[in-house]
């Protein structure tokens, strides 16, 4: 069943026009697809393993997308109460089957990394579009 627009009734319009819309949404931004990365490759992480984790990325925007990405259901956060605090991120079910589908993406990356680097530095071949050789 589609989701509904932010009034939640039935006559809104569908807050997402296609399967890809939706998981477009679910995976958008720079930094999700890192992070699901990052649970899939660790399993379970603490805040800071996780930043450690994501070359760049500010603890303020970490939280943010984790925030999300646990709304959406992509994401558990395990909260133990101890001292100090001890918080845990996983992946769920959910987000084990986004993972899966981010698998194949992957790989297009690795394939056409050389080529999509000369693309946004202007160094591709104007006639075949492919790399000119001085990309390092």
């Amino acid at each position: 069943m589609p989701k509904t627009g932010a009034e939640g009734n039935k006559e809104s319009k569908p807050l997402y026009a296609c399967g890809l819309d939706a998981a477009v949404d679910v995976v958008g931004g720079k930094w999700k697809p890192m992070i699901l990365w990052a649970l899939y490759a660790g399993k379970v992480l603490r805040f800071g393993e996780l930043r450690r984790h994501i070359s760049g990325i500010s603890e303020k925007v970490l939280i943010q997308q984790l925030r999300e990405l646990e709304t959406d259901g992509i994401v558990h956060r395990e909260v133990y109460r101890e001292v100090p605090p001890k918080v845990e991120y996983s992946l769920t079910d959910l987000g084990e089957s986004l993972n899966a589908a981010l698998i194949p993406l992957g790989l297009w990356g690795d394939e056409h990394m050389r080529q999509l680097v000369a693309n946004r530095q202007g160094k591709c071949d104007k006639v075949t579009g492919g790399p000119t050789g001085k990309v390092a």
